[in-house]
């Protein structure tokens, strides 16, 4: 996502200063890809590469500014006040990119991400507002979120916490709210309401057939242990099988439900990449 929605102001200042520092320190001239990761406060730098990544056509459609032709000139001998970029450029939008995942052409394959390269393609949403463009992003992906509708919540230990205000939120804009036993007593006891449903195995109707007879219009599933490993498997390809959109993160969950209610309060509009771009240079 440009600009980063869910850093604080600080946090951006410290990875772009860490960004400078590293680029003069290793004396690199062209593009460089450094991987971030922030938690509770820290930044902590993951690895740098001396090379472009596919982020940088996304952020050349994003910003209007072609990064691998400036990148190839800055290498050739140019400077970047040659080029004309003497300021970091500053988006008045936001740009969403979304990965692609094949997972309807191969039934049986667990959804689930991991370090292995499983997209076969990126999609992008811009909007003026971030949830618009978030939807934008999944439409683009084959994935319409529900505007209505009922939404399975099956989260892990650690991640209950944390889906309390993503649930309350759902709660707010309508939803019901269904949810395997412990997150269900876990969000009961936040004042939540949430009915219950069965896992595989512990009767019916469970939640393998409230998919299958369309009566789940969402769901988030954040990976549990092994114990409960084949059971989220199965709902996951479930999902996929009869098209019901699902969110495996937090974070996902999180930037879906503030889609959802952009969605909600009106329709999504439509601009050329080269009007978003105008308000940039303007």
């Amino acid at each position: 996502m440009l600009p980063p929605y869910s850093l604080p102001e600080h946090i951006i200042a410290i990875i772009r200063q860490n960004t400078n520092a590293l680029a003069r320190e290793l004396n690199v001239i062209g593009l460089m890809n450094i991987q971030f990761a922030v938690k509770n406060d820290t930044v902590y730098i993951l690895e740098v590469n001396p090379r472009a990544s596919r982020t940088v056509p996304f952020v050349s459609k994003a910003t209007g500014i072609p990064w691998a032709k400036i990148a190839a000139k800055v290498m050739a001998g140019k400077t970047l006040d040659e080029l004309g970029i003497t300021n970091e450029i500053a988006i008045t939008h936001y740009a969403v990119k979304e990965a692609v995942f094949p997972f309807n052409r191969f039934p049986g394959v667990d959804t689930i991400l991991g370090p292995e390269m499983k997209s076969t393609g990126e999609v992008m949403g811009i909007d003026k507002n971030f949830g618009i463009a978030f939807i934008k992003s999944q439409i683009a992906a084959g994935q319409r979120l529900p505007q209505e509708g009922t939404v399975l919540i099956s989260v892990n230990d650690k991640d209950k916490e944390s889906i309390a205000g993503i649930a309350k939120k759902l709660e707010a804009l309508g939803f019901k709210l269904l949810g395997t036993r412990g997150t269900a007593r876990f969000l009961s006891e936040k004042g939540i309401a949430v009915s219950p449903v069965a896992k595989l195995g512990e009767g019916r109707p469970n939640i393998l057939d409230l998919i299958k007879n369309s009566e789940i219009s969402l769901v988030i599933n954040t990976p549990s242990g092994k114990e409960a490993a084949a059971d989220q498997t199965t709902i996951r390809r479930s999902a996929v099988s009869y098209a019901v959109p699902y969110i495996t993160t937090v974070p996902g969950a999180a930037a879906a439900v503030r889609g959802i209610a952009s969605l909600q309060k009106g329709e999504i509009a439509v601009r050329t990449i080269q009007e978003y771009h105008a308000d940039i240079k303007s």
